[in-house]
This record gives C-alpha cells, sequence and structure tokens, in this order.
C-alpha cells in the first residue's frame, strides 16, 4: 500500500458513512483517486505515471494521434500534455511527426522502445487494477467498466 493511501485510513474509515459517501461525483472522484494511486504505484518501476502512461498507450494503440486529440481524450490542458509528450520524447519513447491532415499540427508515434515498454508496464497496470479492485469480482469489475464507459463517453445527440 502507498503511504498516500496509509495515511488516515482509520480516519477515512470513519467517515464512510457520511452522506457525502452517498454523492455519486465524489465516490467517482475518489475512485479515481485510488485507481490512479494504484496506477502509479504499478508504473514507478518503469518511470511512468498514469498520464505518461496514458499518452504512451495512445500513441501505441490510437492511430498517431495528434496532440489536440490527445488533450481532448485524456481531458488535459494541452499545455499538459505538451509536457507529458516532451518527456516521452526525451525518453525515446515517442516522437512527434508532421500530421499529414493538418501541417500545422503534429502527431504522436511509439518508438520502438515505447512499444517494448507500453507492453512491460501494460502487464504490471493490469496487476495493479487487479489488486486495487480485488473486492469486486471480474463481472462486477467488468459491469463497472461498462457503467463507466457509458458516462465518460455519452452518446452524442
Amino acid at each position: 500500500m502507498t503511504p498516500a493511501a496509509d495515511d488516515g485510513a482509520g480516519e477515512a474509515s470513519r467517515l464512510e458513512h457520511a452522506p457525502l459517501a452517498d454523492d455519486l461525483g465524489f465516490l467517482l472522484a475518489r475512485a479515481a483517486a485510488m485507481s490512479q494511486a494504484a496506477g502509479n504505484e504499478a508504473l514507478a518501476a518503469h518511470g511512468l505515471k498514469v498520464r505518461s502512461y496514458s499518452v504512451l498507450a495512445l500513441a501505441v494503440t490510437g492511430g498517431r494521434p495528434s496532440q489536440r486529440e490527445l488533450a481532448a481524450f485524456l481531458r488535459l490542458d494541452p499545455s499538459q500534455v505538451v509536457a507529458l509528450i516532451d518527456d516521452l520524447e526525451r525518453r525515446g519513447l515517442v516522437t512527434r511527426e508532421p500530421d499529414p491532415r493538418d501541417r500545422r499540427a503534429n502527431v504522436v508515434a511509439a518508438t520502438l522502445e515505447g512499444r517494448a515498454l507500453y507492453r512491460r508496464a501494460l502487464v504490471d497496470v493490469e496487476a495493479g487494477e487487479r489488486r486495487a479492485h480485488a473486492a469486486l469480482s471480474r463481472a462486477d469489475r467488468a459491469e463497472l467498466a461498462r457503467l463507466l464507459r457509458a458516462a465518460a463517453f455519452p452518446a452524442e445527440g
């Protein structure tokens, strides 16, 4: 368990019956924070955090996304995405290339080293996710993922 997750655990459990604990926004934020902490712990050995891993994962599997697409998809400020890409590029994990659809923009592509690191990190991320959500059955995790996808990507129109 990470020090941050361990700090105040007794105090937090004492409050879990407060009315706030039934608030959907609070529950989503708390679950996200706990999941991000577990992800960061799993990724530490690879020199990554959840946000940099997300950029790398999309560069590997996302069909050469533009920096603008990454910012929109990850719901991050474009300057944050630039900083994440800068770091990954310095490490030789991604490259920026001109976007064939818009020569004013760049797309992000994973290097061979980036693809290899992604595959290694993915194993640890999946194991960390299973540990972080061990209280849920496989069926519950699948249902939670389905519900979160529906909330994160509401149908347009």
